[in-house]
């Protein structure tokens, strides 16, 4: 599910905003000391198969893909008002990309269907520097006919 398509010609309303920034050398001690079943435990599959092939790379970008995506699940979490407990968890909300770059969310059961009872389109924008990154998530409200 990717809930970032608005109607045409219905006005938007903000149900909720959330914000994460994270020092990436949070995600390297957890990488450090918990290995790949970090991230396994973070990543949703296509996040995960993403980070290995960043990280094979390039080490560097591959901890600040996790980083980025364990932001993103925060602030998401934070916008939707539910913290990290059910529905919600760290492997039903990805953060991908569209095929030109743009992040999107998409969600997985049982947290797509709780999503679309409540809210309609999600935004995410992702940042990263050496040191940082952030995350920041909008949710619409939900468009009735």
């Amino acid at each position: 599910m990717t809930p970032d398509a608005s109607p045409a010609g219905m006005p938007a309303a903000i149900a909720g905003v959330g914000i994460d920034l994270l020092r990436v050398e949070r995600i390297e001690q957890a990488l450090a000391r918990h290995g790949d079943r970090f991230a396994q435990k973070v990543l949703g599959p296509e996040e995960f198969a993403k980070f290995v092939a960043r990280r094979t790379r390039d080490p560097r970008r591959g901890v600040r893909f996790l980083a980025t995506r364990f932001a993103a699940k925060e602030a998401f979490s934070k916008a939707v008002g539910l913290g990290m407990r059910m529905p919600m968890s760290w492997r039903r909300m990805q953060a991908l990309n569209a095929p030109g770059g743009r992040p999107v969310v998409v969600l997985a059961e049982p947290l797509k269907t709780w999503y679309e009872a409540r809210f309609g389109a999600a935004h995410v924008s992702l940042t990263d520097e050496h040191d940082m990154v952030a995350a920041y998530v909008v949710v619409e409200t939900r468009r009735t006919p």
